[in-house]
């Protein structure tokens, strides 16, 4: 079968890395198709990833009319790829995917994990044209619901379940990182895609903040999508990216305001705090804070008690800096070792829970559209999904 995958951020690298291999180990041709973000190129070369780049230059800075000329540019050489490959099959993440599957009248497979309310414009967007979406049990897709099926686990698991994933200790000293002592990691995200326009995270006063916090019981390391201002310097963590979930795997503790490393900390068993405004209104990251309890989730904005923000158990969300600030000293002062042993309880409690999502991504997309149909209405404790643990 012929297979063409775009793949248009670095996390969807990480999302279709192991069933690449897997589909290519069982005799497919796959195309792989990206665009110029953030680290995806890098991270792509470095895996010896064959790929064509379909969007090079981002018009992005021309606003509107910029993110639609890359769009139908991004169309335009999709549709090529399929033609001249003779496509069976297209996936990925994005509203072009649904366009040529549409187009060529070839399968369109779809898969996420934010919510239709986070994300409503994307969801309306590939509305008329997706097949099939592919998410979490805990993901809501709204209009499209009834074009979804779910599964039992996290897309994080498609690339850091134990079938797939092992940290390197070793490591570590390459980075002069000292594992016999606790070290805590910092992320700063942009916070500037189109579904982020609002929302607060972690600002430079909390940042010093939490590292006054921290400093007295570990090493602190740094890594931003934003500019770092000065002050945070002599604590930025110049990491390769394909080295980041070993480091990940060994820390005492996350904070930070982006989504993807929260919960990849915490499939990883590493206590995690997220701080902005997506908090409570995500499923997955409600699943795995609120259910499994490996992170924290505290709300940006300050919560009224009437708020319809909630956490599973029906009490409102922690919200401010001051709920933040009381977390991470209460995570920071905990017996070390008492700390790991109870965060990797929980993570093997939720991995006895959850699925290798690329050994089952790699069985939909051979066996799609019959696939499909034997997933759809499966429940979570079905017998069905015990083949792909």
């Amino acid at each position: 079968m012929n297979i063409l995958i775009e793949l248009v951020h670095p996390a969807h690298f990480y999302y279709y890395r192991d069933t690449i291999s897997n589909l290519k180990r069982n005799g497919h041709n796959v195309i792989v198709a990206i665009i110029t973000k953030d680290l995806l190129e890098n991270v792509v070369q470095q895996s010896d990833l064959d790929y064509v780049n379909i969007c090079p230059i981002s018009h992005k800075k021309w606003g509107k009319i910029g993110v639609a000329y890359d769009m139908l540019v991004r169309d335009f050489r999709m549709l090529k790829l399929a033609i001249r490959h003779r496509i069976d099959l297209i996936t990925g993440s994005t509203i072009e995917t649904t366009h040529i599957g549409w187009l060529t009248r070839k399968p369109n497979i779809n898969i996420g994990e934010d919510d239709a309310h986070i994300v409503p414009m994307y969801i309306k967007s590939i509305a008329p044209f997706v097949d099939i979406r592919i998410t979490p049990y805990s993901c809501n897709n709204g209009i499209i619901e009834n074009k979804s099926v779910h599964f039992p686990g996290f897309w994080k698991l498609a690339y850091l379940h134990p079938n797939v994933f092992s940290p390197e200790i070793g490591l570590l000293a390459k980075y002069k990182i000292d594992h016999l002592k606790p070290y805590f990691l910092i992320r700063f995200a942009k916070l500037n895609a189109h579904h982020d326009k609002g929302v607060k995270g972690i600002s430079t006063e909390v940042a010093q903040q939490i590292i006054d916090i921290l400093s007295p019981h570990g090493q602190i390391f740094i890594t931003s999508e934003r500019e770092l201002e000065p002050q945070f310097e002599q604590y930025r963590l110049h990491i390769n990216p394909l080295d980041m979930h070993h480091v990940m795997a060994f820390a005492s503790l996350y904070i930070g305001d982006s989504q993807t490393m929260a919960a990849e900390s915490g499939v990883l068993g590493v206590p995690f705090v997220r701080f902005n405004d997506f908090v409570g209104r995500i499923g997955y990251l409600r699943e795995l804070e609120d259910k499994y309890e490996l992170g924290y989730g505290i709300h940006a904005t300050p919560l009224e008690a009437d708020s319809p923000i909630r956490r599973a158990d029906g009490c409102v969300q922690p919200s401010g800096v001051e709920a933040l600030y009381k977390r991470v000293e209460q995570l920071v002062t905990m017996d070390a070792e008492k700390r790991r042993v109870l965060y990797q309880q929980r993570r093997m409690k939720m991995l006895s829970e959850k699925i290798d999502c690329a050994k089952f991504l790699t069985w939909f997309i051979e066996n799609y559209p019959r696939s499909a149909k034997e997933v759809k209405g499966k429940s979570t404790d079905d017998e069905f999904w015990l083949q792909f643990k």
